[in-house]
């Protein structure tokens, strides 16, 4: 491939990432890194395929894995990610004033228009010291609602028939006479 070809290549990669980080405004602003051993897109399709130990960051935003897929939609911005790896990695502030949410599983897809990321096969989820383990854990970010259980059978390396959660007491707020 030629340079011109290749510089063309990362750069529109580049440009299906802005509607990802939405969760704090200022993400959106930031610039956006990406670390891949290789790169491909596809403009008909939009998609970027980033392949050999990825590393994406923007703003509070950083996704890991030995393979990262990013679809485009129809308005040109990002629908949907896919990163695979042996722990794939999802960290981002959800909203203003929240604790930073990490997730490690070996495949993570990110379903943008429904704030919704799914984890599967060792997956976990934690996020101010509460956190939740299990085959397969769905999150809602903005409605911060979790389901974790089973995944499809076959479609996890490590069999987990139990979820194991940690939830932190609620902590007190000052006095309680004024």
């Amino acid at each position: 491939m030629k340079p011109n070809n290749l510089s063309a290549l990362l750069l529109a990669g580049c440009c299906l990432l802005p509607a990802m980080a939405s969760a704090l405004p200022s993400d959106s602003e930031q610039p956006i890194h990406i670390q891949a051993d290789t790169a491909e897109l596809d403009d008909k399709k939009g998609t970027a395929i980033y392949r050999g130990d990825v590393v994406i960051t923007q703003g509070t935003l950083k996704i890991t894995g030995h393979t990262v897929t990013l679809v485009q939609g129809k308005s040109g911005d990002v629908e949907y990610f896919k990163s695979v790896g042996n722990q794939a990695y999802y960290e981002q502030i959800p909203n203003e004033g929240d604790d930073l949410l990490k997730a490690w599983g070996n495949t993570i897809e990110y379903f943008m228009p429904k704030d919704t990321i799914v984890i599967t096969d060792q997956a976990k989820v934690s996020q101010s010291g509460n956190t939740t383990r299990g085959e397969k854990i769905t999150y809602n970010i903005k409605q911060e609602q979790v389901n974790v259980g089973r995944a499809q059978p076959g479609s996890v390396s490590q069999p987990e028939p139990r979820v194991h959660m940690v939830i932190q007491p609620k902590k007190k707020s000052g006095t309680e006479h004024e």
